[in-house]
């Protein structure tokens, strides 16, 4: 990337780009933030398909969840930068010797490149009988159902506030039906207000429920993500 040298040292120039014809403003401020954004260049530095890796790396540094041996479902899983992480810490490889091997699933609607270590499949996780594919495929039950859907944006804040309430409550009670006893559940929502009825939800099946913004997540985004440990069976 440019840098500029001064006498205090080296900084980062700012890239800007130029509007083109056909090309809408929004896009074009897209553009220049992805070119801009740190976890954008430090996914690609460190092989990673996108920036959301870092934000379950944050909640995984925080809550231990992704540990050597665990069974993980990836719901949503495109482009697999959560996938991805979760290979390395639940040593879904085998590579850490003396550690437990653990198994890492990943479904979505469309077709996801592979990754080593992984388990992919293309799946509606909301059809009927899903879940029983889930653990057909898993061997059994999971011990962390993870997700970090959204749905796709109308341009209407409250519409999309109660679409993506409605995808994280539909992968909660997929995860109730293939999370073991003890297990955990991570999956992005946004704040708001329509949010109340599912925190309750989790409050019952799990004995602690969080809520937090990783530091990964864009300052001007109102995603947050929940974070339901110690599932109740």
């Amino acid at each position: 990337m440019a840098r500029k040298t001064s006498g205090r040292g080296q900084r980062e120039l700012r890239v800007k780009v130029k509007s083109a014809r056909g090309r809408k403003l929004s896009s074009t401020l897209w553009l220049e933030r992805q070119l801009n954004d740190p976890y954008v260049l430090r996914a690609k530095r460190e092989g990673y398909r996108g920036r959301a890796a870092f934000k379950i790396l944050e909640l995984d540094d925080k809550y231990r969840f992704l540990v050597p041996g665990a069974r993980v479902v990836d719901l949503g899983c495109a482009p697999g930068g959560w996938c991805q992480v979760a290979v390395k810490r639940v040593n879904a490889l085998g590579d850490k010797a003396g550690k437990k091997v653990g198994t890492i699933l990943g479904v979505d609607l469309q077709e996801v490149e592979p990754i080593a270590g992984c388990e992919i499949h293309q799946l509606d996780f909301m059809e009927d009988g899903a879940d029983d594919k889930v653990k057909a495929w898993l061997g059994g039950k999971a011990d962390v159902v993870m997700s970090d859907m959204a749905a796709s944006a109308s341009g209407h804040k409250q519409t999309d506030h109660l679409r993506i309430i409605a995808l994280c409550e539909a992968a909660a009670y997929l995860a109730f039906d293939v999370l073991e006893e003890g297990g955990t559940f991570v999956a992005k929502v946004l704040a708001g207000g329509a949010e109340g009825d599912l925190q309750q939800l989790l409050k019952q099946k799990f004995t602690k429920v969080a809520n937090v913004k990783p530091e990964a997540s864009r300052s001007d985004s109102s995603e947050k993500f929940v974070v339901a440990t110690g599932f109740r069976g």
